[in-house]
Formats: structure tokens, sequence, C-alpha cells
């Protein structure tokens, strides 16, 4: 039996057609510019998300880490949330490679910042202090979509303060697909755009990385010098082609399973979640029990979760209805 894997939208594998695509794929040297269906992938990617151009990496991690290497310099500082994938989970490599501050400052419960709070954060032209260059937002954030109001007064903001703008947008297409526009309405309000192919997609690997002609060449370089640079990396371009073509609009079912879970979830008297904050395909919930208790006995019943404090869920392309069923079951007989 398949395990049903909760823990992340990361664990997809990559379903027949897809394994075909890959198999077929006409394949040179990207390194050269060569490589035809990383070709087709970037300018398949920079017209979806309506940018100039578009760079292939081999993560999230390293397409942000581009973006952030792309828009400052050493000494700079960007203003990102406590709790931004950017800042938390990407290993400091912005401080580390990049000589660049972060300023993280505390999101608010819709996943937005406040701008009234980042004004108050961008440091003043004066050599005592780093350079705020960089405003970086995050969307989909804790599984939340960030409405196109704020995006657009945020895009202002940038502007008025002379700061660029980035999107982590890891799952920026979840945010579309809920609010039911094209992406391009969430992305017009960017300068880059980092979009994971390997969450709800269902790639098995890959980033890209979306912006002007001037930034993605010079994100090439930087990717060069990280040693991103792939030779014959077609075969997982190609993964990434079929995503982009096939399982956009699919996301909605997996936005409908993770609500489903929620609702079966919330009847259970010691398993508290809001089910209207469940936006996309991730929700959380506070448990009165022990996570790692019932981590095991999840796992005895092929049900994997991730084990923080925090009871974190998330459905994905390999997560059926009867899986969802499957689930509420499980935790309600631990309970």
């Amino acid at each position: 039996m398949k395990p049903i894997d909760l823990r992340s939208d990361t664990v997809t594998q990559p379903s027949a057609a897809m394994r075909d695509i890959m198999l077929a794929a006409p394949v040179g040297d990207d390194v050269y510019g060569e490589d035809p269906t990383v070709n087709e992938l970037e300018t398949l990617a920079a017209k979806l998300l309506g940018t100039q151009r578009s760079i292939f990496c081999t993560s999230g991690t390293q397409s942000n880490l581009l973006a952030l290497l792309t828009h400052c310099e050493r000494g700079d500082e960007y203003i990102v949330g406590q709790h931004a994938h950017t800042y938390c989970y990407e290993g400091g490599g912005a401080a580390v490679l990049g000589s660049i501050q972060p300023q993280p400052l505390n999101f608010e419960a819709d996943g937005t910042l406040d701008l009234e709070t980042v004004s108050k954060f961008i440091k003043p032209d004066n050599f005592h202090f780093a350079r705020t260059r960089l405003f970086c937002l995050e969307n989909t954030h804790d599984g939340k979509v960030l409405p196109l109001d704020y995006l657009k007064a945020a895009r202002r903001f940038a502007d008025d303060h002379g700061l660029m703008l980035h999107l982590d947008g890891a799952r920026v297409f979840n945010a579309a697909v809920k609010l039911k526009v094209d992406v391009k309405e969430i992305t017009q309000y960017f300068d880059t755009i980092s979009c994971c192919l390997s969450k709800g997609l269902g790639a098995p690997v890959g980033s890209v990385l979306c912006g002007s002609k001037d930034q993605v060449n010079k994100a090439r370089r930087w990717r060069k010098v990280l040693g991103g640079g792939m030779r014959q990396a077609g075969i997982l371009a190609a993964a990434g082609i079929y995503a982009l073509s096939n399982n956009i609009q699919r996301l909605e079912q997996d936005h409908d399973t993770a609500r489903a879970l929620a609702k079966g979830l919330a009847d259970i008297d010691d398993i508290h979640i809001d089910v209207d904050s469940v936006q996309t395909n991730i929700l959380f919930a506070d448990i009165t029990a022990d996570m790692a208790s019932l981590g095991q006995f999840l796992n005895e019943k092929g049900i994997r979760i991730d084990n923080s404090n925090h009871l974190r869920l998330v459905t994905h392309l390999d997560i059926s209805r009867q899986d969802i069923e499957e689930t509420i079951e499980a935790f309600r007989a631990f309970f």
C-alpha cells in the first residue's frame, strides 16, 4: 500500500505521463544554452508569469537566493517576514553567501507584512546603516493567499521607497487558483518571482526565477557561481513543462481535499482548527495530545505527518478523497 503522506506537497511522485515526457525529452548542454527542453521551459514560465525571461533552478531555495543576490550587494538589506521561507528555512544563504542583512518582521494574521510597520524599518541613507534595497513577500504564506489589493499597495509602497519587490511564489499558482485569476494578476506587481515546480505542480525537482532580461542574466551568472549550472537538464525541465501544462487547474482538487480534511478533523473534540482559515492545500491545527505519540500511531497505519509542535497537514496530487477519509478515521481512533 502506498503511504498517505501529508507532510508536504514536495513528496509527490511523477506520474506515468510525466515520466514518459521526461524519457523522450531532447537534451543538450544547458551551460552553453543548448538544451532545447530547458529553453522551452524557461520560455513557457516567463510567458505564464508575465516576465521577459526566466531561469531554471535546482530548487526554490536556489531561485530565492539568486533573486536576493541579483537585487542586493554586500552590505545591503532585505525586509522579510519573521517566518518567511527565504529567512527562516534557507540556511541563511543571503547572509552566508551574499553578505546581505535580513530585517525580519512579524507577519500579520493574513500573511501580509504591515506596510506602515515596514516603513519604520527602512534604514536612512547614512553610512551607519545597511542599505535597504529589497522587500520580500511570500504567496501563499502558511497556505494563506495575499489579497490583490494588498499586492497593489505593496508595489506602490516599494516604488515610493525606492525598493525592489521579490515574491517567493513557491505556491503562487495555488494563490491564483484560489482567487480564480490568471497568475499574472499576482505577478504583475513584482520585479522577480520564484516559482516552485516540485510542490503542488508535481515535478520531481526544480524551480524557476522569473524577471526582466537584465535580472535573469545576472541571476544566470550567480547560478553558475553557486554550482547550479546543469548540463543535459532537459530531462528535468520536461517534467516542469508537463507540470505547467497539465497540473495548474487541478490544484483546486488539493484545496478541496484540504478543506474536507479540516472539516473532518474539526469534529474531533481534541483537535482545534479554524476551517475557514484553510484557503489552499495547507492546514494547521492545535491538538491536546503528544505529537510524537500521534505520529507513531498514524505511521503504523501508513499515514505520515510532520511531528512538530503544531499539526501541519498538506494535501497534493497523490492524496485522494479516500485517503482523506482514512486519515480522519485514524485520527478518531487515536483520540
